[in-house]
């Protein structure tokens, strides 16, 4: 693990082993400086990936030779020696819990230990938390718009960048509040629920009712094999009849794929309704199928478009299943799950609450995987301190400077239970208490100090390595998801909302700003 690095970062290590400084104390912070998606928040994700990293950290020696190769022939050997030992033995880092909401300019973990391994860690570190974090706080979004009870599927896998970012799209995209993904490798690499259904190609494979083997089908209470084919179209006439569609406009071949699927799967039946005509063939070869199986005692799972007009089209669905329900008296017919695709979007989703619809399930790939309102979460990873002195990066960029010091960071919620700040102070100062006013700086309003009494004061950061080993229990990855909605349900209303939500502010103590306006005044 420890050659996933850039160079610099190995050119670095070695300036401060020749200076004599690589084992100086150092502290290192990583955090966003703007919430993604221009929203107010994200999740944090991607610690107990990184927690694993810092276990495996060392260099092999086939790692030392290749660096042998790269860096200047003038590096001296010692040195790659000196690489051969390192470990992340001397690494302590405090981390906010995974799957908790986090906010711009607030350490979601904090690295403590020599400075040249503080320093090699950092790219390794933000490839493992950049990527996991803001593809969990794309998903939350989705999870959001979408309400508690519908069903998302992620299936980005064919248009990830690459296998690695889809399982880890797979994985995340759970964390966020996804319900299943249509990754196997995902599936069996993290104990998520795989869903799938069938694709256009199934159907289309299909010409005519002949080509259907085998045709028979046991009852499921026993008894003689049935010929599901037959069956299903005695019923497609009598579906045809109440549906006033003549039984000549259906698919042959797309009725033959539902027998075919429906004899394969008998107790998983599903159709794909588009690829012809969805009201004179997909809808009526599905329910002819759907009857046929449910006089045999089987039940049909569920439909899916992935064309056209999905919430109307869902509407009109619904309308048929009630009525096949009601008139051929199957109660369950009218509830038959609708399931959608179709490069769903966050606009997709606001147009179906709009509109209305009567879709059960949607899967999302290309624009959650990808995440193309906004590629990168941009996280940073900055020292702060070294050999016990506070360290503060100056620039004209107000945005791009540093808060100095090691810190211990707060969250402060409201008598209703919402977070309404966090705030960062230094490691050594006493903890603020629950009803206590406390003077602070509110980032991006220093100048002034601001009075607030919390209700619960909450602190963020927990130890999760100590002494080359995870010190803190991780919780499962269905443990993580549930404290991602966890806490994405105590965020106030106008902090949640996905468009123009009020900024959450995040504050620093008296004493935390004190130093910084010190850094800052010798700096100059």
């Amino acid at each position: 693990m420890a050659p996933l690095a850039d160079l610099y970062q190995v050119s670095m290590a070695y300036g401060h082993w020749r200076a004599g400084r690589h084992r100086a104390p150092a502290a290192a912070e990583l955090f966003f400086r703007r919430s993604p998606f221009r929203g107010s928040f994200a999740l944090g994700a991607g610690l107990a990936e990184g927690l694993r990293g810092l276990r495996a950290f060392r260099f092999s020696a086939a790692d030392v030779a290749y660096l042998r190769s790269v860096l200047p022939s003038t590096t001296d050997d010692a040195f790659f020696d000196y690489l051969a030992t390192l470990d992340a033995s001397e690494v302590t880092v405090t981390a906010i819990p995974e799957g908790s909401v986090v906010f711009p300019r607030v350490p979601f973990l904090q690295v403590k230990g020599p400075l040249l391994v503080v320093q090699l860690l950092e790219t390794t570190l933000l490839c493992l938390v950049n990527y996991a974090s803001l593809v969990a706080t794309n998903a939350a979004r989705f999870r959001l718009l979408a309400g508690p009870d519908m069903k998302l599927m992620e299936m980005g896998l064919r248009r990830a960048q690459g296998p690695d970012g889809a399982l880890s799209a797979s994985k995340y995209s759970y964390i966020g509040g996804f319900d299943c993904t249509s990754n196997i490798l995902a599936g069996k690499l993290y104990g998520i629920p795989v869903r799938g259904t069938i694709a256009h190609s199934f159907v289309m494979s299909f010409r005519c009712l002949e080509e259907v083997q085998p045709r028979e089908l046991l009852p499921q209470a026993g008894g003689d094999p049935v010929d599901l084919a037959d069956l299903a179209v005695s019923w497609l006439q009598r579906v045809c009849d109440l549906l006033q569609t003549p039984p000549g406009k259906t698919n042959q071949g797309e009725l033959a794929a539902f027998v075919s699927y429906a004899v394969t799967f008998p107790c998983d039946f599903q159709g794909l309704l588009d690829t012809y005509c969805v009201r004179r063939s997909g809808l009526p070869n599905f329910c002819a199928v759907a009857l046929a199986l449910h006089q045999l005692g089987y039940q049909a799972i569920g439909v899916r478009l992935d064309s056209g007009d999905l919430a109307q089209q869902s509407k009109e669905i619904r309308e048929v299943f009630r009525a096949c329900g009601a008139h051929f008296q199957v109660p369950w017919f009218g509830t038959i799950p609708i399931a959608v695709s179709n490069d769903i979007s966050e606009q997709s989703l606001e147009e179906f609450r709009r509109e209305g619809s009567e879709i059960d399930m949607i899967g999302i790939g290309t624009n959650l995987v990808t995440c193309p309102l906004q590629p990168s979460l941009g996280c940073v990873y900055k020292l702060v301190e070294v050999n016990g002195s506070p360290c503060l990066k100056l620039t004209e960029d107000e945005e791009k400077m540093t808060i100095p010091g090691m810190k211990a960071i707060y969250r402060l919620y409201d008598a209703a239970g919402h977070p309404f700040m966090d705030l960062m102070a230094l490691e050594e100062e006493p903890s603020p208490s629950a009803g206590q006013e406390l003077g602070i700086r509110v980032l991006g309003r220093l100048e002034e100090t601001t009075k607030v009494i919390p209700t619960t004061v909450e602190p963020l950061h927990r130890t999760y390595f100590r002494d080359g080993q995870v010190c803190e229990p991780l919780p499962s990855l269905p443990e993580v998801r549930t404290h991602a909605q966890v806490s994405l349900n105590l965020l106030s209303p106008a902090h949640r909302r996905l468009h123009e939500p009020q900024p959450y502010p995040v504050a620093v103590t008296e004493r935390l700003h004190r130093l910084f306006l010190e850094l800052r005044q010798s700096s100059h």
